[in-house]
């Protein structure tokens, strides 16, 4: 009987360990996916901000050729520059997500550890 007790309490430590993981998973988790839509989006604002200028320099065509190449080069700073966010929140989204991956293995060796000395003090006889 004892012997059936000392299972139910490993059993629960290990669902308890689960949960746990489970919730500081979903902690760290936050925020990822906001980090990868910009990731995503960025080089689509910085061309929309190229079209934009595009277009507005073939409507000023009568001015002069020196301010229509001034807008132009604005124009794709906006695609660098959403291209360089791109780029950052890329590596960043990709640093992120391999350290959680690592935090969350970290977690379970440590869940399997712990489960490991309970088993190991239990297989220990009592001097009593």
């Amino acid at each position: 009987m004892v012997l059936h007790r000392d299972a139910e309490v490993i059993e629960a430590v290990a669902r308890a360990s689960a949960r746990a993981a489970a919730r500081v998973h979903l902690k760290m988790r936050r925020g990822l996916s906001s980090l990868a839509s910009i990731a995503a989006t960025a080089p689509f604002v910085g061309l929309l901000g190229t079209l934009i200028g595009i277009v507005d320099s073939f409507r000023m065509s009568d001015t002069s050729k020196g301010y229509i190449a001034a807008v132009l080069s604005l124009s794709l700073a906006s695609t660098a520059l959403g291209l360089l966010v791109a780029i950052f929140a890329s590596c960043f989204y990709t640093y992120l997500t391999n350290r959680l991956e690592s935090l969350d293995t970290d977690m379970q060796n440590a869940s399997l550890d712990l489960l490991n000395r309970l088993v190991l003090l239990k297989s220990i006889p009592d001097p009593r």
